[in-house]
Formats: structure tokens, C-alpha cells, sequence
């Protein structure tokens, strides 16, 4: 879209930017490689790096701009075989909570840390129903989360309805950060 198809669209300014990708690369930490972790973090963080770079002064330019990562559930929660997707993810939450106070006022910065949830990046560990069951059965609302439900979140954040948040990361995961099943 340029200026000239929307009379209200300001080209010098952006306001909201997500960064989506992510990796799933569960093995038993003696399986994994120095190039697995590094492939995780140059996915995770230095992507995240290098694409907000290049739009981070024309977001300061905007009133109240908001910037979206996306963690893991298995940062706070200490999952097996999730070593290197955890330790990438982490410093993605440090990047977020650090870029929350240093662009600020101007600028938000949130992460959403779901739990597993229905997408394509998943499909390897969801592919069946038994899967989708058994991996839904680790949460307290018994089901594993959708895109869609995700995407709300993300919405919000980048919205102004947000605009007294900054620095958090929001576990979207189904309850399993915060609770245990019966």
C-alpha cells in the first residue's frame, strides 16, 4: 500500500511490528550440536536483531508504536529437550525487556510466550489427534492453543487498548506456566 491508495497512511511512520518466526528443535540436549543452538538463535534473535534495526527509527517517529516477539512457554517452565529453543527464546526475553526501558516512552515492547500451539511450525508434534490429545491433556484448560488465539493476543499488544504495557511477556499457554492440572 502506498500514501497515494490511502490518503491516511503515513509512509514516514511505522507502528506496529511482529516478529513471527520461530524454530522447534526438540532433541536430548547430548544429541544437540553447537550448530543447532546457533541455528536457533540466528533465527530467534538475530533475525529479531536485524529486521528491527531497520525499522526501529522510523518507529520511534510514531506516537505510542508497539513491537510484538514471540517467546516459549519452556523459558520459564525448565521443559525437556528444549535446550537450544529455550536458550534462544530467553535472550529474546531479555531483548524485549531491555528495549522496553531503552525505547520508551515512545516505543512498547512485549513478548507473548505461548505453550505448543496448532500451526504448521507444530505440525511435527501435533500430527494426529492422539498427539493433539495427549499434548492438550498438559494444560489446565485440556487443549492446546490455536493461531487465532495467538493472533488476538498480538492484536492487543500491537493496539493502542495496550498502551500502558511495556516490557512483559505474557504467558499465553493455557495455564501452564501458573497451574497443574488435577
Amino acid at each position: 500500500m502506498t500514501s497515494d491508495d490511502d490518503p491516511d497512511v503515513n509512509m514516514d511512520t511505522i507502528d506496529g511490528f511482529a516478529y513471527c518466526p520461530g524454530t522447534i528443535n526438540l532433541k536430548p540436549f547430548h544429541g544437540l550440536k553447537p550448530k543447532d543452538f546457533q541455528e536457533d538463535f540466528d533465527v530467534n534473535v538475530k533475525g529479531a536483531v536485524k529486521t528491527l534495526q531497520a525499522v526501529v527509527k522510523t518507529m520511534k517517529k510514531s506516537e505510542g508504536s508497539s513491537i510484538v516477539f514471540f517467546s516459549t512457554v519452556a523459558v520459564s517452565q525448565g521443559m525437556p529437550f528444549h535446550a537450544s529453543v529455550a536458550a534462544s527464546k530467553g535472550a529474546l526475553e531479555g531483548i524485549t525487556r531491555s528495549l522496553a526501558a531503552e525505547l520508551s516512552p515512545k516505543v512498547r515492547v512485549n513478548c507473548i510466550a505461548p505453550s505448543v500451539t496448532d500451526t504448521p511450525l507444530a505440525s511435527r508434534i501435533l500430527s494426529s489427534d492422539e498427539k493433539k490429545k495427549n499434548s492438550g491433556e498438559r494444560h489446565a484448560l485440556n487443549r492446546v492453543g490455536t493461531a487465532k488465539e495467538v493472533a488476538r493476543m498480538a492484536k492487543f499488544l500491537l493496539s493502542d487498548e495496550s498502551s500502558w504495557m511495556t516490557g512483559q511477556i505474557i504467558g499465553l499457554d493455557g495455564g501452564m506456566s501458573a497451574v497443574r492440572p488435577i
